[in-house]
């Protein structure tokens, strides 16, 4: 899956600070470490720091054993159930119960931790995403009750069997273009850190969601992308919502050679930057007769090295 980052409230961290807030509008410099690794943990953070995917609300007030949760809160009412409907409350009540947390009506950390285990998927993975969307969870490292309810609703499934039968038709669900569109939208929303008031990705976290969230439909332009963003740190404090949106637009409608791409049309000015940059450098290759494509580099590196598989 690649290279994911971690997330952290590390006083020391720029991460999730307001400088995280800004995107460069003009040329950026300066090289990361390229031994510099972290990791994205899509549900839980353990005491190593790794980061957690979920959204940013506040937990819902808490609802009663067994009965279905409502956006409601006028007085309470009897509402009679099908046995069926009555049979699935009670299997999906039992099944959070089994991983909520002692003290909160919602799955956190450990809970989100158990919860995949069982589920036999890997964090970072980029079923755990989906569903996610599908629960439309809100807060990081939590599946609040009105979450989990309405999300196990929506695929159908109130048990851990259930729910791993479904992931092939969600992965396929995920690939339908409107549904993908969706998906996407939702990832830069989940990816926020409400607590620090974030409304900009910051860059290495951007970057790994780009990395999950194209997991089954890689644009060719991606690795270009991501290189420019990670060869160019301190130029690059953050990632808009506009920009993260128009990627996608732009990897639609730009070819690979970036021949049809125009500064006179409306796209974010981080995407002329790098336009400017990965043509500069693709013109470098060309003198020093060199790849020209990043992923002719990587070639290139693999067949060198004789230490490649």
């Amino acid at each position: 899956m690649g290279q994911c980052v971690t997330k952290c409230k590390n006083p020391s961290s720029t991460l999730g600070s307001k400088n995280g807030d800004r995107e460069a509008h003009g040329k950026a410099h300066g090289k990361r470490n390229p031994n510099h690794k972290e990791e994205l943990n899509l549900v839980g953070r353990k005491p190593s720091g790794d980061i957690l995917v979920n959204g940013t609300k506040k937990v819902e007030a808490a609802i009663e054993a067994n009965q279905p949760p409502t956006s409601s809160g006028d007085a309470r009412k009897e509402v009679p159930v099908s046995g069926s409907e009555e049979s699935f409350l009670h299997r999906t009540e039992e099944l959070f119960r089994r991983y909520k947390d002692e003290r909160e009506d919602a799955i956190l950390e450990e809970g989100m931790e158990r919860f995949c285990n069982d589920l036999c998927v890997d964090p970072t993975e980029f079923k755990v995403l989906v569903l996610a969307w599908k629960f439309q969870a809100a807060t990081m490292c939590k599946f609040t009750r009105m979450e989990f309810f309405d999300g196990c609703r929506a695929i159908n499934a109130d048990s851990i069997e259930g729910i791993c039968a479904r992931f092939p038709s969600l992965l396929n669900e995920a690939k339908q273009e409107d549904k993908f569109k969706d998906l996407y939208r939702f990832t830069f929303q989940f990816g926020l850190d409400s607590d620090e008031g974030q409304r900009s990705l910051h860059r290495e976290i951007a970057i790994a969601l780009w990395k999950l969230v194209f997991t089954q439909n890689q644009p060719p332009i991606l690795d270009q992308w991501l290189h420019f963003l990670t060869e160019n740190p301190s130029g690059i404090k953050g990632i808009s919502r506009d920009t993260w949106n128009m990627f996608l637009n732009f990897t639609q409608v730009i070819g690979p050679d970036l021949s049809n791409y125009s500064e006179d049309e409306a796209w974010p000015s981080l995407f002329d930057t790098f336009v400017e940059w990965e043509t500069e450098r693709r013109r470098k290759g060309e003198e020093e007769g060199g790849p020209t494509h990043l992923q002719d580099v990587q070639t290139t590196s693999r067949c060198t090295d004789p230490h490649a598989a």
